[in-house]
This record gives C-alpha cells, sequence and structure tokens, in this order.
C-alpha cells in the first residue's frame, strides 16, 4: 500500500483554467480523511479509499456554485496523477506533488 498522508499541491486542468489546490490527506488502513483548499475556501474529502497505490474520493462543492467531484489518482512516490470528474464540466486531467515535509 502507498502512503498518502500528507500535504499535496494539485492542479486540476479544467475548462475554466489551472485550478490550484492543497489536498491535506490522513489514511487510516484504506480509509482517506482530509481537506482540499482552493482560494474559494476549504471543503473535506469524503469516501476516500486507497486501492494499492489508485486513491479514489468525493467533494461536495458549495462555492461558487453546488457541485459533487469525483476523483481518482494513482500515488507514484510522492506524486499523484488522474482525474476529477465535475458534474457537468466532466473530467479534467489532476496532478499532485506532496510538499516537501509533509509526509
Amino acid at each position: 500500500m502507498s502512503s498518502i498522508d500528507g500535504k499535496w499541491d494539485c492542479i486540476s486542468k479544467t475548462p475554466m483554467g489551472d485550478q490550484p489546490s492543497v489536498m491535506d490527506l490522513k489514511s487510516d488502513g484504506n480509509v482517506v480523511t482530509g481537506t482540499s483548499t482552493n482560494m474559494l475556501g476549504t471543503i473535506d474529502v469524503t469516501n476516500g479509499k486507497l486501492d494499492g497505490n489508485t486513491f479514489t474520493w468525493q467533494m461536495e462543492m458549495t462555492s461558487p456554485f453546488p457541485m459533487k467531484l469525483s476523483g481518482e489518482v494513482v500515488i507514484n512516490g510522492d506524486s499523484m496523477e488522474g482525474t476529477v470528474a465535475a458534474g457537468f464540466f466532466g473530467k479534467s486531467a489532476m496532478t499532485g506533488k506532496r510538499q516537501a515535509g509533509s509526509a
């Protein structure tokens, strides 16, 4: 199992441009909890699961409008790569790098 604990600097390539965020994640077995913070605020990571190196999660965005987000990334050491689905915007590429010293 891959360690996912720590703070991750993430970029989602959305139709509205690159969207930076910081995910602060903690695992307990294969259950992952945490938050995602961007310029609009902080939202909770829900239904987080780590299956081998694959991390899946959901988030309920409320601003600038309500939308359910679903993500799936593969963790490779201190990097992650995958997609996040954002309602009617569809899937966008997402990458992340673990912040130094946050593991």
